[in-house]
């Protein structure tokens, strides 16, 4: 094929098709007709020599070679972007650009708080869309639907870059008229207590993998699809939870929550913010990492 004659924009419309696999929802997501996208279709199929996605039942199948080019496709789509916004000064001041994250609401509630005050203050139009973390998250990164991941690093996807965020520690909280925390927790105590647990998507987090990793079995009496839900089910209760420190001070300033070291050696939590290595030379991103940075340690110096 001749390259020359070849619309690089086809390339956009090949990466919808052979995501959605489907020429209704491709052309939904870039905002033209069904016949625009049946018409980039045909276009592919002539200068590619090969079929792409063809019928099958109600749905489409890509062909073997469609399978091969759609991660190539993807990757390369997301180095012009980045090639584009690199050669592109990013005015903060000015901007109206909208980054995408994923974090949970942990990360959310002692970070990305105080950071969108700070970005309200330099760069008034540019927005965050904040999404929680699922099974299919460090994929999502890899397709380039997320600008930044904030995540312990055990969860960081392979292959792309981050950058350190802070430690965390973990500890013990509970009811503030607990019995089990008028003095230090011993680790009976703590073991024999019910619990109040996390789990996203049917996934432990950090926490969990921890106890299980020191061979700990605790009694889970709540599974919480969130952490700044958990300290909700300590009040009232004996119950106990092992949280973030940073959360955990936080939620303790509006409900009556004790606070303790933790009897169980659990190792520091290294949080980082990962982006896809195609955007490393982003100036807008580069920016908003930079952002976060100074941000950490404001907060640390508090």
């Amino acid at each position: 094929m001749r390259f020359d004659n070849f619309d690089l924009n086809l390339l956009v419309a090949l990466d919808a098709l052979l995501d959605h696999r489907s020429v209704t929802r491709a052309a939904a997501q870039l905002n033209v007709t069904q016949s625009a996208m049946s018409s980039s279709l045909k276009r592919l199929r002539l200068a590619l020599g090969d079929e792409l996605l063809v019928q099958s039942g109600r749905g489409m199948v890509p062909t073997a070679g469609a399978e091969q080019l759609a991660p190539l496709v993807r990757e390369q789509l997301l180095r012009i972007r980045s090639l584009i916004s690199s050669a592109t000064a990013f005015d903060p001041a000015t901007s109206t650009r909208r980054f995408r994250l994923a974090a949970s609401d942990y990360i959310s509630t002692v970070l990305l708080v105080p950071a969108q005050r700070r970005l309200a203050q330099l760069a008034p139009g540019v927005g965050l869309e904040i999404a929680m973390p699922t099974t299919g998250t460090s994929e999502r990164l890899g397709k380039g639907e997320f600008d930044l991941l904030l995540t312990p690093r055990e969860f960081a996807a392979k292959g792309h870059p981050y950058d350190r965020i802070f430690e965390e520690r973990q500890v013990v909280v509970g009811c503030s008229t607990n019995p089990l925390l008028q003095g230090p927790v011993t680790l009976e105590a703590f073991t024999d207590a019910g619990h109040v647990a996390v789990r996203f998507d049917g996934r432990n987090t950090f926490i969990e993998n921890a106890l299980e990793e020191l061979g700990l079995s605790v009694r889970i009496e709540v599974i919480a699809p969130s952490f700044v839900q958990v300290p909700y089910f300590l009040p009232g209760t004996r119950r106990l939870a092992l949280m973030h420190e940073r959360l955990a001070h936080q939620m303790a300033q509006i409900l009556p929550l004790a606070i303790a070291e933790s009897p169980v050696a659990v190792p520091l939590m290294q949080e980082v913010a990962q982006y896809h290595s195609a955007r490393s030379g982003d100036a807008g991103l580069a920016w908003l990492r930079g952002l976060i940075q100074q941000v950490v340690r404001e907060l640390e110096d508090v």
